[in-house]
């Protein structure tokens, strides 16, 4: 398959990863075997890591909260900021991590019942990392848009507002 099919294959399957592979042959042309195959190779090379669906938890969970954690650690050499990342994730409360540029090193996306539990986690086992300066931690009071969908459920009226 041309570069330009496997690049729309998995942009495709990065907006909606239920698409069936028939499905994704009919949209890139391309027969149903090809796709499978490709699918199967972005698989074992880890370009596709996985299939998630989008949940808006506020609709779902009351005890659900989010929390971004930017994380200062002291200066590492790439190894080191690598060992950090590993004791990092190995969380299951912690859903993402990134390596920044900027003032922070790290920014750490964490999912709990309430700001307690988060709090004790950032506290009990973030902070005690040895190679931690500081943390500064952001609640997510309400999502508006993720991964490009939109979460907002409300019906907009879009009509002009006329008084007499």
């Amino acid at each position: 398959m041309e570069e330009i099919k496997r690049k729309k294959l998995l942009h495709l399957i990065e907006k909606n990863c239920r698409l069936t592979s028939e499905e994704l042959s009919i949209l890139l042309d391309e027969p149903q075997n090809v796709i499978e195959e490709t699918l199967a190779f972005f698989e074992q090379e880890r370009i596709i890591c996985g299939y998630r669906g989008l949940i808006n938890w506020e609709e779902v969970e009351d005890d659900w909260i989010e929390a971004i954690v930017e994380i200062r650690v002291t200066a590492q050499g790439t190894e080191g900021y690598q060992a950090v990342a590993e004791q990092i994730k190995r969380f299951p409360q912690v859903e993402t991590v990134y390596f920044l540029s900027g003032p922070y090193d790290f920014l750490v996306m964490l999912q709990g019942k309430n700001i307690k539990e988060i709090s004790n986690f950032i506290s009990n086992h973030l902070a005690p990392i040895e190679a931690v300066q500081s943390t500064r931690t952001h609640f997510t009071l309400k999502k508006y848009k993720d991964w490009g969908i939109e979460l907002d459920s409300r019906e907009r009226d879009e009509r002009i507002k006329v008084s007499p």
